[in-house]
Formats: C-alpha cells, structure tokens, sequence
C-alpha cells in the first residue's frame, strides 16, 4: 500500500507533465512562432562613425580608400575566440550579436561575462540566436534579458522550452514546416563600425580548443563601408516576425535573481579555468589580435566587397509570395563567371541538380575544380556524408579535383589549430570557402548542401581581392597535401562494372592508397551505408 501511495504522485506528475507538453506542442503546431504576438520595439543601428572610438578611427582609414572596405581573414581557432572578446570589450555604444549555435561552455561562457560587462558600462546589446540547436545550459542567453541594457530573442523557436530530445522530436515531427527552417547566420557588429561575418559558432568545438573536436572555421573582420550593410542585414532579422523575445517564452527564468546568480556562476568560472591551466583571460587581456589589426601591425586588405544574405523570409521568398533575398543566386552568378579555376573548401557537399548543373558547365569549358571537403572519418555530420557520397562518382566522372580531410593531420599549416591540439586526432572542416580564379574570394555561412540551398538563412561577403584570394588559395594547397588530405579519384584498373573509388595519402612520409572508404570504424561505415538510402537529399 506505501509502494502504491508514492507510485501515484509520480504518476500524477507525470500526466502533468505530459499534459502540459501537449499543450505547448498543439500551440505550437502554427505558421507562426510561439510569443509571436508579443509586444516589441522596431530598432536599428543608428550609431554614427563620429560617435565612438572605433567608428572615428576607422571612418579616417576609410576615407583614405575611395569606397573601399577593409578586411582580414582570421582562420585560427583560438583568434576568432580572442577577437570576439576583445571586440566586445571594446565597444562603447552598441553590440548586436547574431548566431545559429551560441553553447555556454567554457569559451561560451566567457564570452557572456565580457556581454553582461559590457551592458554594465552602458552598451546596448541586441542578441539574436536560432532556437534550433540548444542544449542545456545554453538558457543562460534568454536570463541575459533580465539587464536593463540587453535584449535577447530567439529566432523561429520551439514551444517546449525544456531539453528531453523525445518531447522537442515530438513537436518537431508535428510542426516540420516551420522548425525546419533554421537561422544559420553568424555576425558580431560593435559599434556599426566593425564586425565579424564568417562560419564559426560560439562553442569550444568551433575555436578548435577542444580535444574531442576541432571544427576548422574562418571569420572575416571588416571594417568601413561595408559595416552599414552588415547592420541593416542584422536589422531585418532582429526586427522580422520569426525573431521573438526571450520574455515571450520565459518560463519564470528571467528575474534580477537569477540573473546575479548567473554573475556569481561566471565569475567563479573566469577563477577555475585559471587555476586549471587555461588561462584565457591572460590571453584576452594581451589585447591581441585585436590591437595589431587596429593599429595596422596585423595589416588590413583594403577592397570593395559585396555583401550576400537571405532574407529572414526566406522560405516565402523560396516559394513566391514574398520579394526578397536568396544568396545562392549570387554567389551562383559569380561562380559561373569564373574563366578559370574555382576552389571550393565545404564541410558538407550536396550539390543536387543545380549544382551538379554549374559543376557540368564549368568543366564543359575546361574550367579547373578542385574541391576540399570532409571525409567520413572526418565528419561531424555523417546524414551529411551520405548524401554528398551520392555525387563523388559523377564529380569525379566530370573532371572535378576532389579532396577528403582526414581527422589526423599530418601537417597543422593552414589548419587554424596548434600542433597540441591537432594530436587529439578529431580534425573536422566546417570552412565555407570559394575563391574565383584567384581574383575574388566567399566567406561566409553558406555550405555546398541543400540546407544552406533551400532551408537554411544564411549570410556572407564576396570581396574583390586577389589577395586574400591568394591566401585563401594557399591555404587550400596546403590543407590537400597528402599528409592531411585524401585525394578521391577513380580506381583506374578497376574492373568492377560500377566505377570503384581510390583514396590517396601520405602516412609515416610514404604514399598509401585506400580500395574501402576510410572511417572511424566499421560501424560508422555502415551507418552511412544505410542512411544513403533514406530518401532525404532535401533536408542534407
């Protein structure tokens, strides 16, 4: 009878539960976000260049460059963290921060003290995040919320605001048309005067200071004209119906209590990474990168770019009722000019139809390919791979130079990491990367697969500049050496009545070919094996 009596307030309070759940799941079940009708203010980046520091400075570096912007490619992992932090802490008036993945680890973390401190001297901080790939802990973005000088929203978010993966499938297998479509924009402007544009998410994994993964990524900092663009694309997504407040959806987490509480949390945080060895406010406090690209002892490439985005809408513009932004139809125009040679760097390569089309008339007038992506191995996605493992052999049938990393490098130049961490052996791309006969180069968070193509938002820069477009070209050479990459061809004395695939590298100094498809296990090889045939090219 005791047994009975605890069994049933368990069972009360999961009927609750469930209850409660399939409310929000049912509310949720609309063409439109939950807290979509919520009240929020219309804002804009209206700060002047002569209101701030940085903006002054960079106002009198412009003027010296008729028109053009100034850039530098940043593609070390641990500098796109220093730089996010130092450029926080440096902004004076304004911050609005735009990301698909902000993860509150250890550099997530730290990044959130240097924003709380930052709206503690007055700047005013606008916050954006994709509500897509949370995980618990990262709720500490929407107690943000509870400063007077921060405003936090969530992009197209679920109703169910908890972390049990069963209850978010849940509402997701009911609501696929709306929350499969995901904000994957990454953007840090200070000040309207600088930013940051590029691929990396906020998460240890994307600074390539975690052992147990190193996504290889690149930013791009920017200043001059180009930064109003940035603010006025940042502007259309903060101010679209999908962005909703974080007070739309709290479920009592917002509150000056929790929010010191989260201060105290943070704060002991900065003094325990310290004392176990990882001394990154020691790093951040040198000032650089920072300092030497603001005072030119890291140089700027001075060129005049083209800023590329989607529209927030972008599934009404897909399908016609709205006018708007779709990026690919860019940086598609500019890839069929190219006269020469494209190179492509994508963690993910799904071209479809439409790519496989400009892929057939590039090399229809011998214009060279050459194309690094991910191996198996490699891969932190493997839905990804088994998808892009559909199109190697016709790739390869059409002439097109295709390269795999390997998840061990052999040579760490061009890779964005140290020679420490790239022992750890979980080396994975996650650059997005064209450059156009070495005369213009793309960066941004656009991938080579039909997510990016068709469901995901997305935002990046073509610069003008045969510069970067050299380094960006030498990275490339140096990453496809055969210490760090396969190189994907077509067995040639196969005699199999399917074409076979070879894989090429360099180990211990000699040349090795590979007949079966190098991975992490048999296991993973299967797995892949079985996910190319679920039919979901679509949704890769």
């Amino acid at each position: 009878m005791r047994e009975m009596l605890q069994i049933k307030p368990m069972m009360n309070r999961f009927v609750a539960t469930l209850v409660v759940f399939l409310g929000l799941m049912l509310a949720g079940c609309a063409s439109t976000p939950p807290g979509a009708s919520y009240p929020k203010l219309v804002s804009h980046a209206t700060i002047k260049a002569d209101d701030t520091a940085l903006g002054r400075h960079f106002a009198a570096e412009a003027s010296k460059h008729a028109g053009a912007s100034a850039f530098r490619i940043i593609p070390a992992g641990i500098d796109g963290f220093l730089l996010r932090m130092q450029i926080i802490n440096a902004a004076e008036r304004t911050l609005d921060v735009q990301y698909y993945i902000f993860h509150i680890d250890e550099t997530g973390q730290l990044l959130t003290d240097a924003v709380l401190r930052a709206a503690d001297r007055g700047v005013h901080v606008r916050l954006l995040v994709d509500d897509g790939d949370t995980i618990s802990g990262d709720e500490t973005i929407a107690m943000l919320a509870a400063h007077p000088s921060i405003e936090v929203r969530f992009f197209n978010p679920f109703a169910y605001r908890g972390h049990i993966e069963l209850f978010r499938g849940l509402e997701f297998a009911f609501n696929a048309s709306r929350l499969d479509y995901r904000m994957h924009n990454k953007l840090l402007v200070a000040d309207n005067a600088i930013a940051l544009v590029g691929g990396r998410n906020i998460g240890d994994e994307y600074f390539q200071i975690d052992p147990a993964l190193q996504l290889a990524d690149d930013d791009v900092f920017a200043a001059g004209p180009i930064i109003a663009s940035l603010s006025a694309a940042f502007d259309q997504y903060w101010n679209s119906d999908m962005a909703i407040p974080a007070q739309a959806l709290s479920t009592g987490s917002i509150s000056e209590a929790a929010l010191r509480e989260r201060r105290a949390a943070l704060t002991q945080h900065k003094q325990d990474q310290k004392a176990d060895g990882m001394d990154f406010v020691t790093r951040i406090a040198t000032g650089e990168p920072y300092h030497g690209i603001v005072t030119g002892n890291l140089p700027l490439v001075w060129a005049t770019a083209r800023l590329v985005y989607d529209s927030p809408d972008k599934k009404e513009v897909e399908n016609g009722t709205m006018v708007g932004k779709l990026m690919r139809r860019p940086v598609a125009e500019v890839s069929a000019a190219v006269q020469s040679e494209l190179l492509m760097v994508t963690p993910f390569l799904i071209p479809g139809k439409e790519g496989m089309k400009l892929f057939d008339d590039l090399r229809r007038r011998q214009v060279r390919v050459r194309i690094l992506t991910n191996s198996l191995e490699s891969t932190s996605e493997v839905s990804a791979q088994s998808g892009y493992m559909h199109y190697r052999v016709p790739m390869l049938e059409s002439g097109i130079e295709l390269y795999e990393i390997r998840r061990l490098l052999g040579n760490t130049k061009g890779s964005g990491e140290t020679a420490a961490i790239a022992k750890a052996g979980n080396y994975s791309l996650h650059a997005k990367l064209f450059v156009f006969d070495r005369s213009k180069v793309f960066i941004g968070s656009m991938n080579f697969d039909q997510r990016s193509m068709h469901l995901n938002t997305e935002i990046g820069l073509i610069i003008d500049s045969p510069e970067l477009a050299e380094q960006v070209a030498a990275r490339f050479n140096a990453m496809t050496q055969p210490q760090n990459a396969y190189h994907v061809t077509l067995a040639a004395d196969s005699a199999a009545a399917t074409p076979e695939l070879a894989w090429s590298t360099q180990e211990n100094g000699q040349p090795v070919e590979y007949r079966t498809e190098p991975a992490r296990s048999a296991w993973q090889r299967l797995k892949v094996h079985f996910m190319m045939l679920i039919p979901w090219e679509g949704e890769l």
